[in-house]
Formats: C-alpha cells, sequence, structure tokens
C-alpha cells in the first residue's frame, strides 16, 4: 500500500496545483482593450514578465492572462475520455495494442506495473509512435488555447501523458513506457503546436477544407477532438457543462512615442448553450505574444552510426550500431536527450547474432558556447538489452566527452566517446559515435 501512495501522489499533485489556478483565473480581470478594437474583442494583453525567465513556468499559477479555469475543467473531462479510451483498447486484440490483459486482481497489476517499469515499449510502430504523438498534441492544445505559452503547454503535456496516462490509465494493462515518456510531449508539442495554427487557418477560411464544410467539421474534430467533443457536451446539455472553445488571431498597430508596436493577439470564444454563441457572448480569452523565447526550436533529432567496444565479460564481439536521439536543447549550455543504440553483434562461443540495444537519459553541458564548435560533457544513466528481450535488461551509469559542431541553426554534427558502466555486473562497454543532429522549428536562436 506503501508503494501504492507513493506512485499515485504525483498525479494526485498535479490536480492538486491545478484547482488554485483554476479558482485564480476566475478571480481575475482582463486589462481593458484599445479602444479601436469592437467591444466584444477583449484581448488579454501580455505581460512581458510571462518570458522572463525563459523557462519560467505559468501552469500552476496564472498570472499573466492564461485561462486556468478552462485548464482545470479541460482535464477534468480529459480523464472520463481517457476512461472510455481505456474500455477500448480493453476490447481490441492484445496483438494491435500490446496490452496484456490477463485476469487477477487489477489494482496490484497496476501498482506491479509501476514499481517495475519504467522500459523499452515494443508496442506496433503505428500506435506507439503516430499514436502518442497525436495524443500529445491533444494535452498539448488543451494548455495552449488557454492562453499559455509553449513552453507552459509542453509541460502540460508531459505532467499529463506521464501521469494520466503511462503512470495512471495504461499502467493497468503494462508496464510504463520509457520512450513514451519523452517522446509523447516531446512530438506532441510538435503536432500540438501545428494542429494549433492550422485550425485558426481553417476557422478563418468559414470551416471549409478544399471547399466543404464537411471536411472542414472533420478536420477540426480530428485537429482537437477534446474541445470539439466538449463544445458537443456543452450543446447537447444546453449549458457550459464544460469549458471549451476555440480562437482566432488578430493584429492590431499601436503608435507610441513616434514608433510603432506590432501586436498579435489571439481571442478565445467559450461556446455557452446548445445553439453556440452570439456575438455579444463571445468572451475572448488568452493572447500570443511573437517573441516567446522558447518555441519547437529547442527540439532536436539526431541519428549517428557508431562502433561499440563491449567488456569481455559479455562474450560478444565488437560492432556497428545505429543509433537514434531526441531531446531538448534548452540554451547552447545545456541539453538533455532520450539515446537509443541497436545493431547486431555475435556471441564469440555459438557465433550465433546477439540482437545489441542500449537507451539512456543523458545530458550535455557544452564548452565555449559563443562559438559553433562546441566541447561537451556528457553523462546519464539507462540500460542495455540483448536479444530484444527486456527480462535481459541491465543498468548503466554512461559518462564520456564530445564535440558539437553548429554549422547552421537547424543542423549540427556531433561527435562523442562513451564509458558505459553496469554496478551489478561489473562491466564496462564503450560506444563511438557520428552524427547528424536536426533542430525543428526556426532552430538555435540567433540570439543565443
Amino acid at each position: 500500500m506503501k508503494k501504492l501512495k507513493n506512485s499515485i501522489f504525483p498525479l494526485l499533485a498535479m490536480l492538486l496545483f491545478l484547482q488554485p489556478a483554476a479558482r485564480a483565473a476566475q478571480a481575475g480581470a482582463a486589462p481593458a482593450a484599445p479602444a479601436a478594437l469592437p467591444a466584444y474583442y477583449r484581448p488579454i494583453l501580455p505581460d512581458p514578465a510571462a518570458f522572463n525567465p525563459a523557462y519560467g513556468i505559468s501552469l500552476f499559477q496564472p498570472q499573466h492572462g492564461e485561462d486556468g479555469a478552462r485548464t482545470w475543467s479541460q482535464t477534468q473531462s480529459m480523464l472520463l475520455y481517457a476512461l472510455g479510451a481505456m474500455g477500448v483498447l480493453f476490447l481490441l486484440p492484445e496483438e494491435s495494442t500490446g496490452w496484456d490483459k490477463d485476469g487477477g486482481n487489477t489494482l496490484k497489476k497496476w501498482r506491479d506495473n509501476v514499481t517495475t517499469g519504467p522500459t523499452w515499449d515494443r508496442d506496433k510502430w503505428g500506435y506507439n509512435y503516430a499514436g502518442h504523438a497525436w495524443a500529445g498534441g491533444v494535452y498539448y492544445q488543451v494548455a495552449r488555447k488557454s492562453g499559455y505559452r509553449q513552453w507552459d503547454s509542453f509541460i502540460y503535456s508531459a505532467l499529463m501523458s506521464s501521469f494520466l496516462w503511462e503512470y495512471g490509465i495504461e499502467a493497468f494493462a503494462e508496464v510504463p513506457s520509457v520512450q513514451d515518456l519523452v517522446y509523447t510531449p516531446i512530438a506532441g508539442w510538435l503536432y500540438g503546436e501545428w494542429a494549433y495554427q492550422t485550425e485558426f487557418k481553417i476557422r478563418r477560411s468559414g470551416g471549409r477544407v478544399l471547399g466543404s464544410g464537411f471536411l472542414g467539421g472533420v478536420s477540426l474534430f480530428l485537429l482537437d477532438p477534446v474541445d470539439a467533443v466538449s463544445r458537443g457536451i456543452n450543446r447537447t446539455a444546453g449549458r457550459e457543462l464544460i469549458q471549451a472553445g476555440y480562437g482566432y488571431f488578430s493584429y492590431m498597430p499601436i503608435k507610441t512615442g513616434g514608433r510603432t508596436d506590432h501586436q498579435v493577439y489571439l481571442h478565445f470564444f467559450i461556446p455557452i448553450g446548445p445553439a453556440g454563441p452570439s456575438a455579444e457572448e463571445e468572451m475572448p480569452h488568452g493572447f500570443k505574444h511573437t517573441d516567446d523565447p522558447v518555441d519547437t526550436g529547442i527540439i532536436g533529432f539526431g541519428t549517428s552510426v557508431g562502433h561499440t567496444a563491449m567488456d569481455r565479460r559479455w562474450n560478444v564481439t565488437d560492432g556497428r550500431y545505429t543509433k537514434l536521439h531526441l531531446g531538448l536543447y534548452f540554451t547552447p549550455r545545456l541539453s538533455m536527450r532520450l539515446a537509443y543504440a541497436f545493431g547486431d553483434l555475435r556471441d564469440k562461443t555459438t557465433h550465433q547474432t546477439v540482437e545489441y540495444e542500449n537507451y539512456s537519459w543523458d545530458t550535455q553541458f557544452y564548452l565555449r558556447k559563443e562559438q559553433r564548435l562546441r566541447p561537451y560533457l556528457t553523462g546519464g544513466f539507462g540500460r542495455q538489452v540483448r536479444h530484444r528481450d527486456n527480462t535481459t535488461q541491465t543498468f548503466q551509469l554512461n559518462a564520456g566527452l564530445g564535440a558539437h559542431w553548429q554549422f547552421h541553426r537547424k543542423l549540427a554534427l556531433n561527435a562523442d566517446w562513451i564509458l558505459f558502466y553496469a554496478p551489478s555486473k561489473n562491466t564496462r562497454d564503450q560506444q563511438f559515435n557520428a552524427g547528424l543532429i536536426y533542430r525543428f522549428g526556426g532552430g538555435e536562436h540567433p540570439d543565443w
């Protein structure tokens, strides 16, 4: 029972944090809109403090115009949707979802899965990567469309995907997944921001795609099903059970002291009643600022080839492998990455193929951050797996040296040497890597 309480605490803590955020947002009053705007447009002007410090978090204490009440309302509705999704997944065959649905004590199974993991997930590719990216984007938009900046929306997606799904609903059926804990919020950030911007384009075109209102409606539902379902429930009930909405951008130049301040507003509509809102009932919330210092440009994906020198205790030959990594490049000084290496080695005795896997969560500290060529130190922890069998996994610590050449804002070359140490086996393996890193969005900020 003690383990059970420790495992569920993060989810409860997140929900308790969001409750005061909702109350704070409900109590706050929006600043008056510029007189040039129609009376029912009430944009919330962004406070520059929302972006200072760059990685500050307003999610639990909205104080820059964010609509915490809407976020909390949709968080509660998503819990119900997640329970429904869990029921659907239990009905699907195990070979399509990878869920182990053996009978027994359900709560004990959840506790065992939570305390065992996380581990490397071997679910089907479509479910693991396409499905989780879409789900992460759905979480992301809940916060983004409530007026939160990209970084806060990413944090929200990470909390929801980790505690609501991986350590919550899904843990009743399988051990939490290492790559899903990292991939879902990061890929969700990329997809969610694209979906967020795409929805506004469809709204501006009258809700049509290729001239079709039907395609427009289907697209809007797929881009943000939580918002669409919430608005549908409100209309069916004839009252606002769930705070949901959609929005659009407006632009307004304001001249002050001989200079023009270019301001971009994001307006949100909150549907109330079965027929939707009238112009007088539209209650915009939220904002968008064009100078957000943290955007999808901090996300980087890398691929490399390498050679591993294995400890003699493993009784396998050295060999080549392929390595993939996905991470966040916070500044030219610091990054964190999930790395996965895979290749075929050979058993020295039987000469049979040994499928080699190594995954780790690593931190990089870069020297000479002002230069394009940056030496770095790296360190982290992870596991080595043989024969794609998670029962063979061995915990490892790692540390190493490398060099990073940022020859373009979106592209970099890197090479490193990493030593892996397994305390339980007293083994020391080495990796020599060289590869390419791609940065999404606008890449590295030019003023860094």
